[in-house]
């Protein structure tokens, strides 16, 4: 259940699937700085646990019987509101995207997602960004996403303020691109600040649909 220190992140699992939920579960056991501290198998209970344990983030599926995940999603936010939610689902279809970010997800990620990539939601959302699957997050390109924010038409960045924002649309924290990029955490942070104030963003949505739009999440991305 994480590597138990104070700093470990807080994680709910909610879904009906006793393979997938046990599959999550055993995934993020072993995932260091996270713990999961409890699992429903339906949205009323997963709701009641959610309010008592009060964890940071709450990763759930989208269809459950009592409550849906969306319906799960909107109550927390009244009840428990320091809980960020992550939709965890195998819909791709747009509407489903849109209607799930809109009632208050902080992430959204597919069932085919990796381990890799759902312990970068799980920081993502815990440091109160937004993580977006990169298959889906095309739907936020050009148009009015979550945050309300269009896509720039131009940019002016730097060769190092685009890399470091590259990788955290990517997911990496500050500390895995300063390793990457073979800087400094502090030089990290004055690049990205920079780069998004350029842009004009202020969280992780809008720069997800950025990266999209210019290539930096598909195919062959590193």
């Amino acid at each position: 259940m994480g590597d138990g220190s104070v700093t470990a992140i807080s994680v709910f699992l909610a879904d009906d699937h006793p393979l997938i939920l046990e599959g999550v579960h055993s995934l993020l056991a072993a995932a260091p700085g996270i713990a999961v501290v409890g699992e429903a198998a339906n949205g009323r209970t997963a709701l009641s646990r959610i309010e008592a344990l009060r964890p940071q983030v709450a990763v759930l599926d989208l269809s459950m019987p009592g409550l849906n995940g969306m319906e799960v999603i909107q109550a927390a936010a009244r009840t428990c509101p320091s809980c960020r939610c992550i939709m965890l689902s195998v819909h791709e279809e747009r509407p489903y995207v849109r209607r799930v970010m809109d009632a208050g997800a902080r992430g959204y990620l597919l069932k085919r997602s990796t381990r890799v990539e759902l312990v970068r939601a799980i920081h993502a959302v815990a440091r109160g960004e937004t993580f977006i699957d990169s298959a889906v997050a095309g739907y936020f390109v050009g148009g009015a996403g979550p945050s309300g924010l269009a896509l720039p038409d131009a940019d002016g960045l730097s060769e190092r303020e685009a890399d470091v924002l590259r990788f955290t649309a990517m997911g990496y924290g500050n500390k895995a691109i300063a390793a990457a990029m073979g800087i400094s955490g502090k030089t990290v942070e004055s690049h990205k600040a920079r780069g998004m104030e350029k842009l004009g963003f202020t969280d992780r949505v809008a720069l997800v649909r950025y990266a999209v739009g210019q290539g930096w999440l598909g195919p062959g991305a590193s």
